[in-house]
């Protein structure tokens, strides 16, 4: 994808690699990104991809749930430029999970097998996993808009309460 150019989008739209990455984004139910640190924060490339594809109606980003992980052979594993991807995710209404993946000193972390070394590490990546999967499963209906009758009722159920919640703590003075 070329560098993205307000005045060019308007001109020509979007380009075919961002059309593409965006049937992609809106095919998906969730997405799962690994996202290396470039001078802590988030590669450029990819800034750009989610530029262009934020351009693209209805757009794909919103609702979308996204898992962020890294690996990296600093000690840090890359979580800096993971919470800097979080922003424009965010900012375009994806759903990103709480918990980001950083790997530190991946390039010894794994053994011959291909398995983690480090037993406790691979168990949480596991739970984050699995605690992601749900989520992205339990929203997915809602934020598709393909929730059964029962799953909208149960959506309207709990914006009601909310609603009520909100309503109890009256207004901000």
């Amino acid at each position: 994808m070329p560098g993205y150019d307000g005045d060019g989008d308007a001109e020509h739209g979007l380009p075919s690699g961002a059309r593409e990455l965006a049937r992609r984004v809106s095919a998906a139910s969730a997405l799962i990104l690994a996202v290396p640190e470039y001078n802590y924060s988030i590669p450029g490339t990819l800034k750009n991809a989610i530029d262009w594809v934020s351009r693209a109606r209805p757009m794909p980003w919103r609702g979308k749930s996204l898992y962020l992980m890294s690996a990296s052979p600093s000690a840090m594993g890359g979580i800096r430029g993971l919470w800097q991807t979080r922003i424009p995710f965010e900012g375009c209404g994806s759903l990103v999970f709480p918990d980001m993946f950083a790997l530190p000193h991946a390039h010894e972390a794994f053994d011959d097998a291909g398995r983690l070394r480090d037993a406790a590490l691979g168990e949480r990546l596991d739970r984050e996993i699995t605690g992601f999967v749900r989520l992205a499963e339990a929203v997915a209906p809602i934020c598709e808009g393909t929730a059964t009758p029962k799953e909208r009722a149960r959506q309207h159920a709990i914006v009601a309460a909310l609603e009520e919640e909100s309503e109890l703590q009256g207004a901000a003075e």
